[in-house]
C-alpha cells in the first residue's frame, strides 16, 4: 500500500508539464476525498443507496 505523500507525487507526475495549480491541488482533494470513500468502506461507515434517496427526497 502506497503513502499519501507516494499517491499524490504518482498523481502530479501524470499531469501534463503545462498544467497549473488549481489544478494540481484539484486532483490531490479529488484523490483525497477517493481514498477517504475507500477507508469508510472498509471500515463499514456508508449508506445504502435506498437511505441516501430517501434522505434526498425529503429535502
Amino acid at each position: 500500500m502506497q503513502t499519501a505523500k507516494q499517491e499524490a507525487l504518482e498523481a502530479i507526475q501524470r499531469l501534463p508539464d503545462n498544467v497549473d495549480t488549481e489544478e494540481m491541488i484539484y486532483r490531490l482533494y479529488v484523490l483525497e476525498n477517493i481514498r477517504r470513500g475507500q477507508q469508510d468502506a472498509a471500515e463499514g461507515k456508508t449508506e445504502s443507496a435506498e437511505a441516501v434517496l430517501k434522505d434526498i427526497q425529503s429535502w
